[in-house]
């Protein structure tokens, strides 16, 4: 992708994720967050295909109801990134702030939980449950996830939630990840992920880049993107895998055939647990848990798979 392409996608994803928080602020609870294909977030309590089922009601306690219905996710990076006490996070692309409100709870008093976004709009919104959820520990950074606003190795872990695949620079993504992270740091994200091609019509449609199909990267490629960067024991782990029912719901309205295509992509994307652990002094023996065993408890908030 070009420097113009990427700043062209950048200014598209900016509009329609900050129309997204707009809403919300507004109380416009049932309008879909990404446009007609509905994926990667809806602001209704209606089952969508990636986005339902991410979150137990009893670790969303204290968590103002707007920073749920912001989020646009396809996980639950705050489950997989086995948070401790008094570490540093960072969440890329943080929308509404629900995943930095869930890391700050885990992290506590003496750790502190950053998101990083790059729209006014979700800013704005994330500030505000800040207020009302009372964190002290948390702070909002406006910037672009390919360009983080903070030093080297100074943060202990880093999260997302279906936010890279909208990168059009994926590989600068993960560098400013590695640079940013302490040694031992872990990269431990949420994103959808393809395997194997996909129709090329998919990935040339803008409809689908904003509801975070098209701009996904196909698994082999991502382990190879962030073995080169640096990263050890780079890993993906499905926890959805979306069937050609799931494909007619990412292509309702993007003008193409979707009788056609949608069994083409059949099992084509998922949505699964990255990771990857900066080489160095490791801030815990333990090694990152899978999704089964990281799920253990009422309140872990696990997705359902």
């Amino acid at each position: 992708m070009t420097t113009n392409q990427g700043e062209a996608l950048r200014e598209v994803v900016r509009e329609k994720y900050g129309a997204a928080a707009t809403r919300v602020a507004d109380g416009q609870t049932a309008v879909s967050a990404c446009g007609s294909s509905g994926c990667c977030g809806s602001t209704t309590a209606a089952w969508d295909p990636i986005t339902s089922d991410l979150y137990e009601a009893g670790q969303t306690n204290g968590i103002p109801a707007e920073a749920l219905l912001a989020s646009l996710g396809c996980g639950n990076p705050t489950m997989l990134a086995a948070l401790k006490e008094g570490e540093v996070v960072l969440d890329l692309g943080s929308g509404g702030g629900i995943d930095v409100l869930l890391s700050a709870k885990r992290v506590g008093p003496t750790g502190k939980a950053y998101g990083l976004d790059m729209t006014d709009e979700m800013l704005a919104l994330a500030n505000e449950n800040k207020r009302r959820a009372g964190a002290t520990n948390v702070e909002f950074l406006k910037g672009e996830i390919e360009h983080i606003p903070l030093p080297d190795n100074s943060v202990d872990v880093i999260i997302s939630n279906c936010v890279v695949n909208l990168s059009g620079d994926k590989r600068r993504v993960i560098q400013e990840s590695f640079r940013v992270l302490k040694p031992g740091g872990r990269f431990a994200i949420s994103d959808v992920v393809v395997r194997g091609a996909v129709p090329d019509n998919v990935r040339k449609n803008m409809e689908l880049w904003i509801g975070c199909v098209a701009g996904a990267l196909e698994e082999k490629e991502f382990i190879s993107l962030l073995s080169e960067a640096g990263f050890e024991n780079p890993s993906i782990e499905p926890t959805r895998v979306y069937e050609a029912k799931d494909a007619a719901a990412f292509l309702a309205g993007t003008g193409l055939d979707v009788a056609t295509i949608a069994p083409q992509i059949e099992g084509k994307f998922i949505s699964a647990f990255v990771r990857g652990t900066k080489p160095g002094a490791a801030t815990s023996s333990r090694a990152l848990p899978t999704a089964k065993e990281s799920c253990c408890g009422p309140d872990c908030g696990c997705s359902k798979t």
